[in-house]
């Protein structure tokens, strides 16, 4: 199949459950990589009472069938609503739709289940109501091909991050702050097989849980309440003892790793070194920084080849100043030039969404999306289910 330009909207709910990111692309087919322009991008916050259902089904110990089948139509149809809106906004055509999904349950390493071992992963969100209600085929449910593959089914932005960023001279490293924080590096003129892609652990997952539990605010706004608190050294140290930070890329993270429990024993551990709630959102803070800075120095750093790094953080983590301000403080001594993806022409809200756009677009085209240096997979595999119209 030939490729063709396309316009594609992509659709992101990422793990911290705040909303929905719509970008729509312009798609060009190159030579060597496409070329993707973003034409506009908008964000939705989840209605309070589908966030509560979302963070509810999160790694829960137990629901219902009836339960998530409802979540599964409704996140459909805010999908819906928030594509529409965007299209009302800005008058585009659209071609395809490639929509991420809610992801309920990610288990990237093999467990047994019923006699079998096996790894799985759920993203929820229907997309024959996005299809058939806006009369536009969509993309859907990308990772399992990867991870059948052998891979983790993540990271997956990965490709969009090569086609945008890739240097002749100067090394890229691009560092999303979701709810978990996951990077991709790509050393300077490398080809698609050089790059080099995993979770560094939490971002803004660890941080958002403190600021409801301890101020009733879903985020800490620009870090505000973190910039009021001291870190807690002896709780950061002992946290940074946990086995996930020593395990080699590939890897993954989710709410399985760092969600409500986690938040709960951090909280506890910060209580007890310190009775100000701002030191536990500034510690909080710290951890994703010093996660991040230490991902990079053990498994990046030496791979660079010496050129200079652009660090270019994107997601709402790239909004808080007292996070960021924290990151360069750790990343200027190892040579990196912090920036955010803003910077880059990619508002920083806008590229995990133009990422699934991407990809299905690759999915249409009959061609593979996942980057196995990344994931992990043993080949590259075409990502992704087409729900026509």
């Amino acid at each position: 199949m030939s490729s063709k330009t396309m316009t594609v909207a992509g659709i992101m709910s990422g793990t911290s459950a705040d909303g929905i990111d719509v970008a729509v692309v312009r798609i060009v087919p190159g030579k060597q990589r496409p070329k993707v322009t973003l034409l506009a991008h908008e964000g939705f916050a989840f209605p309070a009472a589908l966030r509560r259902a979302v963070l509810a089904a999160m790694n829960a110990e137990s629901t219902s069938t009836a339960e998530l089948a409802r979540l599964n139509w409704r996140l459909g149809i805010a999908y819906t609503e928030a594509v529409q809106a965007t299209l009302n906004r800005h008058k585009v055509k659209l071609d395809l739709i490639g929509c991420h999904g809610q992801t309920l349950f990610h288990q990237a390493q093999p467990v047994s289940y019923a006699g079998k071992r096996f790894t799985c992963t759920w993203q929820a969100g229907e997309p024959a109501v996005i299809a058939t209600t806006l009369g536009i085929p969509v993309v859907s449910n990308f990772r399992p091909a990867d991870m059948v593959a052998g891979g983790q089914g993540a990271p997956l932005v990965p490709l969009l991050d090569y086609v945008q960023f890739a240097d002749a001279k100067r090394g890229r490293v691009l560092q999303n702050i979701g709810g978990i924080g996951n990077l991709t590096a790509i050393p300077a003129a490398a080809t698609s097989d050089q790059v080099i892609a995993f979770d560094t652990g939490p971002g803004n997952m660890v941080v958002d849980a403190l600021a409801l539990a301890l101020f009733g605010k879903p985020f800490d706004r620009n870090g505000a309440i973190a910039a009021s608190g001291n870190v807690l050294d002896a709780v950061l140290q002992a946290e940074l003892r946990n086995p996930y930070y020593r395990l080699e890329p590939p890897r993954t993270a989710g709410r399985e790793q760092f969600g409500r429990e986690y938040a709960a024993k951090f909280l506890s551990s910060c209580k007890r070194h310190s009775r100000k709630p701002e030191d536990a959102l500034a510690t909080a803070t710290a951890l994703t920084a010093e996660t991040i800075a230490l991902s990079y120095k053990r498994y990046v750093l030496p791979r660079m080849r010496k050129s200079a790094v652009d660090y270019i953080v994107s997601g709402g983590g790239a909004r808080n100043r007292t996070l960021m301000a924290m990151l360069t403080e750790r990343l200027q001594p190892l040579g990196c030039d912090v920036a955010t993806s803003e910077q880059f022409g990619l508002p920083a809200e806008a590229k995990e969404a133009a990422a699934f756009a991407l990809l299905a677009w690759q999915t249409w085209h009959h061609q593979p999306a996942n980057v196995p240096a990344a994931t992990g997979a043993a080949r590259a595999v075409i990502l992704g289910q087409v729900t026509y119209a």
